[in-house]
């Protein structure tokens, strides 16, 4: 199957895996709204909704940059709104934008909790309440949640409580929403990269020596690009680590999405929250 035709609904796209998401749907001829919060250049992020746009059209898709701040109901509302007036309907919504603060309780500020609290949990939540109405009625609808399999093992929870919530609310969605939408045949899944993925957000955490022992976006973007085209009344409720996904997919070289290439597997830096087997966790 393929994404041609097909309208993607992206937050957070202008940059990282988000991006990397849009524009491997824009080879298959996707239209793709992007629905961040730059407009303008920043001076330490790379990307803008109009780059992106850019990008994506330059890939072969058609592209609708949409300034917005998926914490608040009238922006959202306004960006699908906008999405189905240029495109027609809405196909696939993907839950990508998230904020993230590797904090201990003491040292989490109020500010910071509110901004993770309200990006990766409420803003899931909002975006899937007002883009379902159009996925009710499209052929193949799919959510897709960048977020990780549920895990509650303490460890996960003890080096960042705040963050942690905020991440595994996003999960939950996914399986609320798998079962809540079964039977109208929208397919509601997570995706969690295995290693850390070289983005803004990794280098703002770890630097160099993390992104160097990461892998590109490139591999998010497969293993969502193989989710989003398979039936979506066969393939929901499922809590995905991209490596685990596309090995299931016939892949078995992944040495091609090595951020400095030829880094041995073994160097790559294993990802939070991901099991101890690496494995896909299907509860549907």
């Amino acid at each position: 199957m393929s994404l041609q035709g097909k309208t993607l609904f992206v937050s957070g796209g202008s940059r990282g895996i988000g991006l990397a998401i849009a524009l491997r749907a824009a080879q298959d001829g996707a239209n793709v709204a992007i629905a961040a919060k730059t407009a303008e250049p920043h001076p330490k992020l790379e990307g803008t909704i109009h780059t992106a746009a850019e990008q994506i059209r330059a890939a072969g898709g058609r592209a609708l940059p949409l300034l917005c701040d998926i914490r608040d109901e009238t922006q959202v509302a306004a960006a699908v709104d906008a999405t189905v007036a240029e495109f027609g309907g809405i196909d696939v919504l993907v839950n990508n934008a998230s904020a993230i603060s590797l904090t201990p309780t003491l040292a989490t500020d109020m500010k910071r909790y509110d901004l993770m609290h309200g990006v990766n949990a409420r803003g899931t939540f909002l975006c899937g309440k007002l883009c379902l109405p159009h996925l009710l009625r499209a052929a193949n609808p799919h959510i897709l949640t960048l977020s990780p399999p549920p895990n509650l093992k303490p460890e996960w929870f003890a080096a960042c409580a705040a963050y942690a919530l905020a991440k595994y609310g996003m999960s939950l969605y996914t399986l609320a929403w798998a079962a809540e939408f079964r039977q109208q045949g929208v397919a509601v899944n997570s995706l969690w990269p295995r290693t850390t993925i070289a983005t803004a957000a990794v280098n703002m955490l770890g630097g160099d020596a993390y992104l160097q022992r990461s892998r590109t976006p490139a591999i998010m973007a497969d293993a969502a690009h193989a989710i989003l085209t398979k039936p979506a009344r066969q393939f929901s409720g499922n809590f995905c680590i991209d490596e685990s996904l596309l090995r299931g997919e016939g892949v078995t070289d992944f040495s091609r999405y090595a951020a400095v290439p030829g880094t041995p597997d073994a160097e790559l830096i294993v990802d939070l929250f991901v099991p101890s087997d690496g494995a896909t966790t299907v509860f549907g």
